[in-house]
């Protein structure tokens, strides 16, 4: 009897304790959501316990994910001169129908395009944002196209390709590049 009476007595002890700490530090939540709310998955000190997959943040993060998946499904789509899809685009056409599609206004020509919103340098380039180049060299934007990350775009070329392909940012269009405009914030 001794024995409980002793385990009953440390046991209302050690509760009241720790409801005075609790009181004292002005803690009076719920011990287990306060743990819960405090807690950071980036406090993880062991990466093998952060989860693999991105979540995805924001509605905006989805549209650009569509509009490049629609973008990807036009790849190999013929180049021809003033066509803006379904089938057949030429450079600005392309990007108008990617925008169009998805309810984003933007105008129908590439230098238009270009002077469609605030410029955009290259180190500050993302996923979904227009680019613009001068490939004729006469001091004008007169190719568009859309980045895909990576140092890639996509893009309806008249060139090599002679349609819808996916080009490195870092080759021949690299001292081509002229800015870029974000639509999808």
């Amino acid at each position: 009897m001794e024995k409980i009476v002793k385990s009953i007595l440390i046991f209302f002890l050690i509760v009241g304790i720790f409801f005075a700490y609790a009181r004292d530090t002005n803690e009076t939540k719920n011990i287990d959501t306060k743990i819960h709310d405090s807690w950071d998955i980036n406090d993880c000190e062991n990466d093998y316990m952060k989860p693999k997959v991105k979540i995805k943040s924001s509605a905006s993060e989805m549209k650009i994910d569509k509009l490049i998946a629609l973008a990807k499904s036009k790849l190999g789509s013929n180049y021809l001169f003033a066509k803006a899809g379904p089938d057949n685009f030429d450079c600005s056409g392309f990007v108008y129908y990617l925008f169009q599609t998805y309810s984003i206004n933007i105008p129908r020509t590439s230098l238009a395009q270009s002077q469609s919103g605030d410029t955009i340098g290259r180190t500050q380039i993302k996923r979904g944002d227009m680019l613009f180049f001068d490939t004729s060299g006469k001091g004008h934007v007169n190719h568009s196209g859309v980045y895909l990350g990576e140092e890639k775009f996509i893009h309806a070329s008249s060139g090599k390709a002679n349609g819808v392909t996916i080009s490195d940012l870092d080759g021949w269009y690299k001292d081509k590049f002229r800015w870029a405009i974000r639509k999808i914030e």
